[in-house]
């Protein structure tokens, strides 16, 4: 599959259903949903029927992309911005294997998609969300160039919304 963004050590491309595997065993770590307000998958046809189903390349042109290490083909995890039609704003995502976290991947691809959103499709605005507990994720968004905008309520939790526009400079 073509490759739609690429970084230093990674390349973004659509999901598919042959990532059915990935995207199950990734959801199925407690830690790396944590934060999220996502449960597991129960099996790993559950996760293929989502990927399946999963629409938002053919609406918008864009969405969460699978993260590959460029170094092994690795499935890292997924990154990229959610078209919230409803919220009229795109948001920007990402989820990571444990034995990733703390190595940059997640600033390295979040940067990239914003990059990408403001260059190739002309987005003014993007937002990011967290849990307020989830520190590392906040520190993503704000190594991004976010800026907190407001407190919101997450899933039964104290949540922030970052937000980054189109003329500031991506660090």
């Amino acid at each position: 599959m073509k490759p739609i963004i690429e970084t230093s050590r990674c390349y973004l491309r659509e999901l598919s259903v042959a990532d059915a595997q990935h995207f199950y065993d990734l959801n199925a770590d407690a830690e790396v949903i944590k934060y999220t307000g996502d449960k597991a998958f129960d099996n790993v046809m559950e996760a293929k029927s989502f990927l399946e189903n999963y629409n938002q390349y053919q609406l918008y042109g864009y969405g969460r992309w699978a993260v590959i290490a460029k170094s092994d083909g690795e499935f890292l995890g997924w990154c990229g911005l959610k078209n919230s039609p409803d919220l009229e704003e795109v948001d920007l995502g990402f989820r990571f294997f444990r034995k990733y976290w703390n190595q940059g991947y997640a600033t390295e691809t979040a940067k990239a998609c914003i990059e990408y959103g403001f260059n190739h499709l002309q987005l003014t605005k993007i937002v990011g969300r967290a849990m307020e507990l989830n520190r590392a994720s906040i520190k993503v968004l704000e190594k991004t160039g976010m800026t907190f905008v407001a407190k919101f309520e997450f899933d039964l939790h104290d949540g922030v919304l970052y937000q980054i526009e189109k003329n500031f400079h991506i660090p």
